[in-house]
């Protein structure tokens, strides 16, 4: 009996050995397969989130140009504000003459010399 029992240990160890090195030859695969898994489920969804950021990317550029546009027309606004006072100047001169012709004697207010 004592023989049957130590050949049913061994049996055991040599079974749990022989499923060991089973498993430990496997795992790599077994990993790789999970691996493999992992990047299929989950590459649809980075391939939308990598849409999603050139997007976004673009519409940040578009915006980005409207500004600088903005920036640049303002610029431009400030460099003309000498333009406007000569125009105003001009304007000034223009209403003085204008009022001074209309003084003068022997010129009536509404009528135009033509």
């Amino acid at each position: 009996m004592e023989e049957q029992e130590i050949q049913l240990k061994v049996k055991k160890v040599t079974d749990k050995l022989t499923e060991s090195m089973y498993v430990l030859a496997n795992e790599p695969s077994v990993a790789l397969y999970r691996l493999q898994e992992h990047v299929r489920r989950s590459l649809p969804e980075l391939a939308q989130h990598k849409a999603d950021m050139q997007n976004w990317e673009e519409q940040s550029q578009g915006a980005v140009y409207t500004v600088e546009y903005a920036c640049s027309a303002i610029r431009s606004m400030t460099y003309s504000k000498e333009y406007f006072k000569s125009i105003e100047g001009l304007l000034r001169q223009t209403i003085s003459t204008k009022e001074q012709m209309g003084s003068a004697p022997g010129r009536s207010p509404g009528r135009c010399v033509q």
